[in-house]
């Protein structure tokens, strides 16, 4: 039988020095930090210092590439997928201790906590534990994650501590360990889901009639309460209004992240720091680039002399043909990361200084409800850009604006049109509803048939099925689990 088939494939070649350039517009100003440190000690040939060296003499590295060959990359062979992974987006989880003395801005506007899992390790240290035991334990705070949950079935937490630890045991034997997890502090951690985490906190609580109430609804009803279906609470555990208004309360007093909770109270912090400020000087508008982004680099002059010293030799031995090409090739990267720098530069200066025209009503006023509708390809338009390079840019930097420091992104928001037939942008419509949300009657939660009604009223018709999406993009639950008693 003939079998017929089409295959249509998108083959996409671009030269490594594209795609350092790319994984560099990504970083935000310290994870960029921290990669300029690491290449500085990596490459000798690329220097920092403060005086104005020679340029890189690139027509010498060029004349030893006949007698050495050239050693570039071809780009088909590289997979774009593997160096543009958005798995290798930094988070900022980078400490930065390097503050200059010429640094303009000295507001630290985030903070969080870096030391978790060594505070829950520290407080093994009170219980009798054998040398595998402890191992165990702490491999299981190892899994901890920042929330505080445990979120990894038991039996692959047994299957990693024989390949990784050698360490044999039974599903039993980790299970008592985790039960020793459960009393660190902070109560709850170590949960494996929501409703263990709850049950930890309460059992620890001095036993009252609506704490023994509230234990017994997590477990013997909790869908029931997830779903606030609270007639069959009330029929099944026979109490009144009352009782079970308690014993929900004494629910909502726990704490459903109890990793949060540490990090928000520890000492040991880190800071996010804007790539970016705007400030308003006179009624205009000011764009900065944070300096930290801007380094003065150089290639190395010592690494220069040298290769012209080779140059001169009439006889060259092995070793100092050898030599030569790693000179060679120590220079070239030097000049490949500094204009790859450059360009980074100029790239998030471009970027950001359109979006500041595009929304420069927002910035002069900081109205959230001025905002006007804007995707990445009205910016990447308007700077002749790839609109994946605007996205680099939008997704992992920050703004200082003189309304608070702003992600970038947020910025970005798709458009509809009112009654009036003008385009606003849906996050305006978002506050809006938000805003309705709000001052709902909680007892008789607004559902998103009504909310669809309300918004229509206040001049935007939008369907039900919109005022959901949004709803849910909001991180607001169904009217159903807004209730309350």
């Amino acid at each position: 039988m003939l079998k017929q088939q089409l295959n249509f494939r998108l083959s996409q070649k671009l030269s490594p020095q594209q795609i350092q350039l790319m994984k560099l517009i990504q970083l935000p100003t310290q994870a960029f930090e921290q990669r300029l440190k690491q290449e500085l000690e990596e490459n000798p040939a690329l220097d920092n210092g403060k005086e104005q060296l020679d340029e890189y003499d690139s027509d010498l590295s060029n004349e030893y590439d006949d007698d050495y060959g050239n050693d570039t990359i071809a780009a088909e062979d590289i997979n774009v997928d593997d160096y543009l992974s958005d798995d290798e987006i930094p988070t900022y989880r980078l400490q930065a201790n390097n503050y200059s003395v010429d640094d303009e801005e000295k507001n630290v506007p985030y903070a969080s906590g870096t030391s978790f899992n060594q505070h829950l390790k520290t407080q093994l240290n009170t219980f009798r534990l054998s040398e595998e035991d402890r191992e165990i334990a702490e491999f299981l705070i190892g899994s901890v994650d920042e929330s505080g949950y445990i979120r990894r079935p038991l039996e692959d937490i047994v299957d990693d501590l024989a390949f990784t630890q050698n360490i044999f045991t039974a599903d039993e034997n980790v299970e008592k360990i985790l039960s020793i997890v459960h009393e660190l502090d902070p109560a709850g951690v170590g949960a494996r889901n929501l409703q263990e985490c709850l049950l930890i906190q309460l059992r620890r609580k001095e036993p009252t009639p609506s704490i023994e109430l509230a234990i017994a609804i997590l477990d013997r009803s909790f869908e029931h309460f997830t779903k606030k279906h609270y007639k069959k609470l009330l029929q099944k555990f026979d109490i009144s209004e009352v009782e079970l208004r308690d014993a929900i309360l004494e629910i909502e007093r726990l704490n459903p992240k109890p990793g949060g909770s540490y990090a928000g109270n520890t000492k040991i912090i880190e800071h996010i720091v804007p790539d970016f400020t705007i400030r308003i000087t006179e009624g205009v508008l000011e764009l900065t680039l944070n300096g930290r982004n801007a380094p003065e680099l150089h290639v190395s002059k010592e690494y220069n002399n040298m290769l012209k010293g080779y140059k001169d030799t009439r006889q060259k031995t092995k070793s100092q043909k050898d030599a030569v090409m790693f000179i060679k090739q120590k220079l070239d990267a030097a000049k490949w990361f500094i204009d790859a720098i450059k360009q980074r530069q100029q790239t998030l200066l471009v970027t950001m200084n359109a979006i500041l025209h595009y929304q420069q009503e927002y910035f002069l006023t900081g109205d959230e409800r001025k905002l006007k509708p804007m995707i990445l390809k009205d910016i990447a338009d308007m700077i002749n850009m790839d609109v994946s390079t605007v996205s680099r840019v939008a997704n992992s930097k920050y703004v200082d604006t003189p309304y608070g420091t702003k992600l970038i992104k947020e910025f970005f928001s798709e458009s509809m049109k009112n009654e009036q037939g003008e385009d606003v942008s849906t996050r305006e419509i978002k506050k809006i509803l938000e805003t309705v949300i709000e001052d709902e009657n909680k007892k008789k939660p607004l559902t998103d048939e009504k909310l669809a009604t309300i918004l229509k009223e206040k001049g935007y018709p939008i369907a039900r099925r919109t005022v959901a999406k949004y709803r849910e993009q909001l991180d607001i639950p169904v009217a159903r689990l807004r209730k309350k008693i």
